[in-house]
């Protein structure tokens, strides 16, 4: 039942939204990235020096290069989908000794840290004759297949958490 300013929701306190009432208010989950906010984040985390012209010409010529290849923003949200890393190790000194505890990660910091990979991946790649958007189309395809640079450190980050589960008790976060 959609929002009436005049009405009110039927559902809410004396035509007044309330975030515990009200079952139109389903804002605070999360449902994952969307065309305009994949795009923001990718050219906002492309960013260097405050150029946002130069990263917003990096990404759309990325995206321009990805249109014979099917749906550009379905195909970049599936890429960041198979990036994104689940758990992460954080470092805890108990004792004396510095310990890798394994933990969750939150929504947005893993999609961050997805894109951030990508990109660092893609700068990776560039050489003389490769500009840093053809590197980045060709790390989203890559990572639309799950394979690629940041697939693998995706890989490399899972295993390593697997390998200190042990000291998964540590985590009081």
């Amino acid at each position: 039942m959609p929002w009436n300013r005049a009405k009110g929701c039927q559902d809410c306190i004396g035509g007044r939204r309330s975030t515990y009432n009200c079952s139109d208010n389903l804002g605070y989950i999360r449902r994952g990235l969307n065309g305009k906010q994949l795009i923001k984040k990718l050219v906002h985390i492309c960013m260097i020096d405050g150029k946002k012209t130069r990263s917003r010409a990096i990404v759309y010529k990325t995206f321009h290069r990805l249109a014979p290849h099917g749906d550009v923003i379905k195909l970049s949200v599936n890429a960041i989908e198979n990036v994104k890393p689940i758990c992460e190790v954080k470092k805890v000194r108990i004792s004396g000794t510095t310990r890798l505890v394994p933990s969750i990660i939150a929504t947005n910091r893993q999609e961050t840290l997805a894109i951030r990979w990508m990109l660092e991946s893609a700068a990776k790649r560039m050489g003389r004759k490769r500009s840093l958007d053809q590197c980045l189309y060709a790390e989203i395809l890559e990572a639309s297949q799950k394979m690629g640079i940041a697939r693998k450190k995706r890989d490399d980050l899972h295993k390593l958490a697997e390998a200190n589960r042990s000291f998964s008790h540590y985590r009081w976060w």
